[in-house]
């Protein structure tokens, strides 16, 4: 099975603590990094990040990933290839608590 091509990630906040949005990808070693981290990310809001505006490559296979203020951090099952300027959004929506949180996929729109 292909890896679904992606150009923007939605995050649906939904969780009772402060998040931030970040991506873990390959780099062209096939060696896996993190990319910088968007700013804080309320309750009830939704976001939308281009990969690329935190130092994603273009052409990367990547996961995205919350960072949990004072929680435990949750990573995305589900790896992209992240292309610049691609129209696919890939929806999440995180939820519950700083130590029992979920991360889940929504569905990828065009």
């Amino acid at each position: 099975m292909a890896i679904q091509t992606v150009g923007k990630f939605k995050l649906n906040q939904q969780g009772g603590y402060v998040c931030r949005t970040e991506f873990v990808y390959l780099d062209s070693n096939g060696q896996l990094q993190s990319s910088s981290q968007t700013g804080n990310q309320l309750l009830g809001q939704s976001y939308t990040t281009d990969p690329g505006s935190l130092g994603v490559p273009d052409g990367s296979i990547l996961w995205m990933k919350i960072w949990v203020m004072a929680g435990h951090d949750n990573q995305a099952q589900q790896a992209f290839t992240y292309q610049s300027g691609n129209s696919s959004v890939a929806d999440y929506t995180c939820s519950g608590t700083t130590l029992s949180n979920h991360l889940a996929l929504d569905g990828v729109s065009s």
